[in-house]
């Protein structure tokens, strides 16, 4: 049977893989996101709109069956900078999109998190993503609403912007210098955003009511994915450490000692980290040549 889906923020890194997806099911798509999908295929609908514009979430979510709400500002660095921004956005933002969800039916509500939700670190962002999840619990309580809470961890893979931890290091490694900031200890389990993707379009009625941890089957340590990188551009790269006291981010694990009871969802199968750093590496160069006319 055929579902009517909405997709807010798809048009950005994640969001415009998990639509991929989700096209690929018998699925009517409909994508919200103040920027015009660059990746949009001939079943999606795109519709240009901001969630804080309350009006056109409410045209937006007319016959939709099931919201996935991707839309937020997600840079930690930044949070800081921004923090009336960051709230308003993360926090009224999904209340508006909740909002409109319950005044037009819609029966499943998905909600992008992520795994900082059980950290101390995190900024600003952590907070704003926490608030979001009570939110949405708070509208199940209301009015019955299933939801599926999604805490992403470290994603990486093509359609990134520069922000992206792992396509901010290759675009380093092309000039021939990677400045790492840290000491090159911390952990990382990455997952390849096609993967997470397609666990995301696959989620079923067993999910709901739930807070699924989305990450990758291995922990890499920080200097082992550089050496990595170091390989794969032949060793003609220089690596730099610069240790510094960077509360933002976690070290080893993400969780304190208050973690709450979640599962945690791994891919059966996944692309590989080394083959995908170099498609990266492609993506990147053949920016730069477009850029430069070529």
């Amino acid at each position: 049977m055929e579902k009517k889906i909405l997709v807010t923020g798809g048009s950005g890194f994640l969001g415009s893989h998990i639509c991929d997806a989700l096209s690929n099911e018998n699925n009517k798509l409909d994508i919200m996101d103040k920027i015009p999908s660059t990746f949009l295929k001939p079943n999606q609908k795109m519709i240009i709109g901001d969630i804080l514009d309350r009006k056109k979430l409410f045209e937006a979510m007319k016959g939709v069956d099931t919201v996935y709400h991707l839309a937020a500002l997600a840079d930690i660095n930044k949070t800081w900078n921004s923090p009336s921004e960051t709230m308003k956005v993360n926090v009224l933002g999904t209340t508006n999109v909740l909002e409109a969800a319950r005044l037009n039916g819609v029966k499943r509500f998905i909600f992008a998190s992520t795994l900082y939700c059980d950290s101390r670190a995190g900024s600003l962002y952590r907070v704003s993503k926490q608030a979001g999840e009570l939110l949405v619990k708070a509208y199940h309580e209301r009015c019955g609403m299933e939801y599926i809470i999604l805490r992403f961890g470290t994603l990486y893979g093509t359609r990134a912007k520069d922000n992206n931890s792992v396509r901010g290091l290759l675009k380093q490694a092309l000039s021939g210098k990677i400045d790492y900031m840290g000491t090159g200890r911390e952990v990382r389990e990455y997952i390849h955003v096609r993967d997470a993707a397609k666990i995301c379009a696959t989620l079923g009625d067993k999910h709901v009511g739930e807070t699924l941890i989305l990450t990758g089957y291995h922990r890499i340590v920080l200097s082992d994915l550089l050496d990595m990188i170091k390989e794969i551009m032949g060793n003609k790269i220089k690596i730099v450490y610069h240790p510094k006291d960077n509360r933002a981010h976690y070290e080893q694990v993400p969780y304190s000692f208050e973690r709450k009871s979640c599962k945690r969802i791994v891919p059966e199968t996944y692309y590989d980290l080394g083959g995908s750093l170099v498609e990266i590496l492609e993506e990147i160069n053949n920016e730069k040549d477009i850029s430069n006319g070529l």
